[in-house]
């Protein structure tokens, strides 16, 4: 009895850290706004089908992608075997489901099948887990040694990969002696070839290498789910809603700025802006802090696996600039969990000046540290940004980097009028010529009559 009951202390214990920090991460998705235009559609659906369950943009490197499949595909259906491990846990039996199916030599069967099969993955993930820590830390792929991947990202790469390989062989010391407690009676694939060692060991011996292997395959298992939302792992979770929300439009076209449209609209047609509303809020220009970005923008920022795909594909960061694509996402995640932790810690010395006096508990709303996502993420990298959407097309999850580098511009340049010299001198073009060439309209469309009275 004291079994059941240790497992079960284990198991609510492991839930109660993993809510908290779980609650902390969704609490800080919703310091952004609420995109009142994205509504759920078949293309969402399809795109959570293709892209998070199918792995589809994996594949356009397709070694890489055959290896995260044999993990990704071992972690899946691990989880059915899981299922029996907690009602065993629960209920202090062994193999429930084997002793339930006692009798039935198609239902054993099938349950043989399974388990072989989860073997069989394992081994792949085995051989997927090595491969990956060889491109880690013996090959040193260019955008695995990255200056952004320097301390906890890359540590967090290795736990996660060190964890595999502990998991997996807990599986097969569970599996493998206790085939041989039973005499082969199971008839598992993989632990059929491993039992044979364990010839000549006590049965005493075994149940408790049997235990270890059951024990450590758990509380792995419960340790990996209470680890994840401290890791880029988060996105084995945080895949499917962020593929699922992920903007629709096409690749390169930029969203408006409502308050820049509405003047667009009203010099085009004056009558308008006499029926438009008057608002007396001031309006903000651009992305200055995590409070400016959708709430699926920041979700983007926890769902980044840190692959690095999005800076091998950056021009920019190829030709030897700042920019990389998977740092701006990494920087919005850490600037999100500082203001969460700081709400959590209820700092009182970060409520703005102005509503100090009104409360005595530190809000999203009155929350001012004097910090903003500047500090994180320099103009030079922002101005590196050629916006040709090849972090977008590269990204296997659907983030967007891009469009948080271009709200983060547009706040440097409308609000804090930060903007080389070059892109002055093209603005005052456009606004004057309606085009960056410093040729009137009149020129312009001269010169197109004289090519096309030439040709």
């Amino acid at each position: 009895m004291i079994g059941p009951i240790l497992f079960a202390l284990v198991l609510l214990g492991t839930a109660a850290f993993s809510y908290k920090k779980y609650s902390f991460v969704i609490r800080n998705i919703q310091l952004g706004k609420v995109d009142e235009e994205a509504k759920p559609s078949p293309e969402r659906w399809r795109n959570t089908i293709m892209v998070a369950l199918g792995q589809q943009k994996m594949f356009k490197r397709p070694l890489a992608a055959f290896l995260h499949l044999c993990v990704y595909v071992a972690f899946l259906v691990t989880q059915i075997e899981l299922i029996e491990i907690v009602i065993d846990g629960l209920t202090g039996q062994h193999r429930l489901f084997w002793s339930w199916w006692e009798g039935s030599d198609f239902l054993r069967g099938f349950y043989t099948f399974l388990v072989s099969f989860i073997e069989v993955l394992s081994v792949m993930a085995l051989v997927a887990t090595f491969a990956f820590l060889s491109r880690r830390n013996l090959l040193k792929l260019p955008r695995f040694v990255k200056s952004e991947m320097n301390g906890w990202p890359k540590l967090d790469a290795n736990l996660i990969l060190f964890a595999e390989i502990i998991l997996v062989f807990c599986i097969f010391l569970m599996n493998s002696t206790d085939m041989a407690i039973h005499h082969n009676e199971y008839g598992f694939l993989i632990s059929s070839l491993i039992s044979p060692l364990w010839e000549g060991v006590s049965n005493e011996t075994l149940h408790i290498l049997e235990r270890i292997g059951w024990w450590g395959h758990i509380l792995m298992v419960f340790v990996f789910l209470g680890y994840l939302p401290y890791s880029k792992h988060l996105h084995i979770i945080f895949a499917f809603p962020n593929t699922f929300w992920a903007r629709l439009n096409k690749k390169g076209e930029m969203a408006n700025m409502k308050e820049v449209q509405e003047e667009v609209a009203s010099m085009m047609d004056p009558n308008a802006a006499f029926d438009a509303p008057v608002s007396e809020e001031i309006p903000k220009f651009g992305v200055s802090d995590v409070f400016d970005l959708k709430r699926q923008q920041i979700m983007s920022a926890y769902t980044c696996t840190e692959c690095g795909r999005c800076t091998s594909m950056c021009p920019a960061n190829l030709t030897g600039k700042k920019l990389s694509p998977r740092k701006i996402m990494m920087d919005v995640r850490d600037r999100a969990d500082e203001v969460g932790h700081n709400l959590d810690l209820n700092k009182t010395e970060f409520i703005n000046e102005e509503q100090k006096s009104e409360t005595s508990k530190l809000t999203a709303e009155n929350y001012d540290d004097g910090k903003t996502l500047f500090d994180y993420i320099s103009t030079e990298e922002l101005r590196a940004c050629t916006s040709c959407n090849a972090c977008v097309e590269a990204c296997p999850v659907l983030i967007n980097p891009l469009d948080i580098i271009v709200e983060l511009r547009r706040n440097l340049i409308l609000e804090q009028s930060d903007s080389p010299e070059e892109w002055n001198g093209m603005f005052n073009t456009i606004e004057n010529n309606g085009a960056p060439w410093a040729f009137s309209p009149d020129d312009r469309d001269k010169w197109a009559m004289e090519i096309n009275n030439a040709e």
